[in-house]
């Protein structure tokens, strides 16, 4: 399966830069995986394609301000700092990514806030653009999160070409979120409102949930035209027994068994046994799925509608089948859906 295959004009209109008003009301395109039939639905919708016992998949993980922004000692250079996870606790160790780079070098210190409360050393060179920094901070650890948060935005993803807003703080996050630790939303879960998952509850789906802290590898172009040769960034994930239990228990009756997002559906399959059930595990996953590919857990799938050439797209092929998902997307830049992370869903069943 080549790159190219997954080039298609999406206008630039069409990628959402705002989230719908109310979560559960952003469109769905529901996609037949065996016919290629097409419904076009309101999100909320999707409790007619459930029924009791079925079981939905979330990830629960929290994504936190991870961007900041900070000034280089002497020559006061404004210089982005992207953290994508903590290294140690006791050092205030953090990996982060910095832009520009060339300007970072080991020993430069870096000072964030108007009144410089937090510091930071470089004390290695991880990558072209990757770093750890030190943050120099003396009071407990509790206080220095607070303080290192409180600097940070949300990290909207560059495809969203605006500035950060006060209500993306609490929008680019799922409203089961609970695990801190990623720097990308699982941006299916996003169409969740509190009064649909209560629906749902009352139909009796069951839910599972699993964490997997989304890296900024979710948003990395692809650069070689055979996709056996891209190699994923690893992500930390986490399945629990109880989550375990619910989804191999409904994989046993036959239900419905529906991944909540590309991040769920890379956990389960990084950790399924020949038997297609999941397995506790907690660890780290670099699983690239794209077509052809046979999944073993999910039967159905909610997704967003991804942009060109990405390995959203990819995976949402090699789920849905390659012709079905490019005819869905045509569809969809056809009637004009809304793309991206803020952009409408995709149910694939």
């Amino acid at each position: 399966m080549k790159l190219s295959k997954f080039k298609y004009d999406l206008p630039e209109e069409l990628i959402a830069s705002h989230p719908t008003y109310n979560r559960d009301e952003s469109r769905m395109l529901v996609l037949d995986r065996k016919t290629g039939e097409i419904e076009h639905k309101i999100f909320k919708d999707i409790v007619d394609y459930f029924d009791d016992q079925d079981v939905m998949i979330f990830n629960n993980t929290k994504v936190f301000p991870a961007r900041l922004y900070g000034n280089k000692e002497k020559t006061g250079a404004e210089i982005e700092v992207f953290l994508l996870r903590e290294l140690n606790r006791d050092q205030k160790l953090w990996d982060v990514l910095v832009d520009p780079a060339r300007k970072i070098r080991i020993g430069n210190k870096l000072y964030f806030g108007e009144n410089d409360e937090m510091v930071a050393e470089v004390i290695d060179n991880t990558t072209s653009r990757g770093r750890t920094l030190r943050f120099l901070y003396d009071g407990p650890y509790d206080e220095f999160k607070k303080s290192l948060f409180a600097l940070g935005e949300t990290p909207l993803p560059k495809s969203i070409d605006r500035e950060v807003e006060p209500e993306d703080r609490e929008r680019y996050q799922t409203i089961y979120a609970k695990h801190e630790g990623a720097v990308a939303a699982p941006t299916a879960g996003m169409h969740f409102s509190r009064e649909l998952m209560k629906r749902l509850e009352i139909i009796g789906v069951n839910f599972s949930e699993v964490t997997l802290h989304a890296g900024l590898g979710n948003f990395r172009s692809v650069d070689v035209e055979d996709l056996t040769k891209h190699k994923m960034d690893s992500e930390q994930i986490f399945i629990t027994d109880e989550a375990c239990d619910i989804i191999n228990k409904g994989k046993d009756q036959r239900r419905k068994i529906c991944a909540v997002g590309t991040t769920v559906m890379r956990t389960i399959e990084t950790s399924v046994s020949t038997f297609g059930h999941v397995k506790p595990f907690e660890g780290w996953t670099n699983k690239f799925i794209f077509p052809p590919y046979e999944f073993r857990v999910a039967n159905c799938m909610v997704t967003n509608l991804h942009l060109p050439l990405s390995t959203l797209m990819m995976m949402g092929a090699a789920f849905a089948g390659y012709d079905h998902l490019m005819n869905a997307y045509a569809v969809a830049v056809k009637e004009k859906y809304r793309f991206g992370t803020y952009g409408d869903a995709l149910l694939i069943i």
